[in-house]
């Protein structure tokens, strides 16, 4: 991937630890500018503080943007039960970091503060990433271009992959059924 630094005319990315760069697994990413130590705060999550509320229909607006353009899609992260964070805003080159099943990165809550933690030590040029830890509802619209051999093709939080190859396995069985019942006619 480019070493060249990828912010955008107005994003900033506050961080001693990473930058962003055109990224292979989806756009642009973020990056390390050194080696990180393990458990190191690299860079806070920011953003508007919005209600439960808000973010349900900020959520639903971004996705249908996403479906018209194509770009990365909500940038809403879960704060705690009656708030979340709207990443979406210049100085949150942290809303960047890409996904992966086999992470390099943690997000933490630290008083009122989301914090991406690393979870090992993380090598010069190594792209951060996170388990974005999404549930199955609409798991076929967030497929995973992470590319680790630990992949389980789609954006989904490890406590869900049990249950996520129960329903790959069950539908990959109903398409074989289907094709040879097209085939017998």
């Amino acid at each position: 991937m480019s070493r060249k630094n990828a912010l955008r005319r107005g994003e900033r990315c506050d961080s001693e630890w990473c930058e962003v760069r055109t990224s292979g697994i989806h756009g642009r990413g973020v990056f390390a500018v050194k080696q990180i130590p393990a458990e190191t705060y690299i860079i806070e999550y920011v953003g508007e503080k919005i209600t439960k509320a808000e973010s349900d229909i900020r959520g639903w607006e971004q996705m249908d943007i996403a479906r018209e353009t194509g770009d990365a899609a909500v940038y809403i992260f879960t704060l705690n039960k009656r708030y979340d964070i709207d990443g979406n805003v210049p100085e949150n080159a942290a809303r960047l970091i890409n996904h992966s099943c086999d992470p390099n990165c943690e997000a933490f809550i630290v008083r009122g503060h989301i914090w991406i933690v690393s979870l090992r030590e993380i090598e010069e040029d190594e792209e951060l990433s996170f388990n974005y830890g999404f549930d199955l509802e609409n798991y076929e619209d967030h497929p995973c271009r992470c590319g680790s051999t630990n992949c389980i093709g789609y954006i989904a939080g490890s406590d869900y992959w049990v249950e996520l190859k129960r329903k790959l396995a069950a539908k990959k069985g109903w398409e074989k059924r289907r094709r040879r019942m097209a085939e017998s006619r």
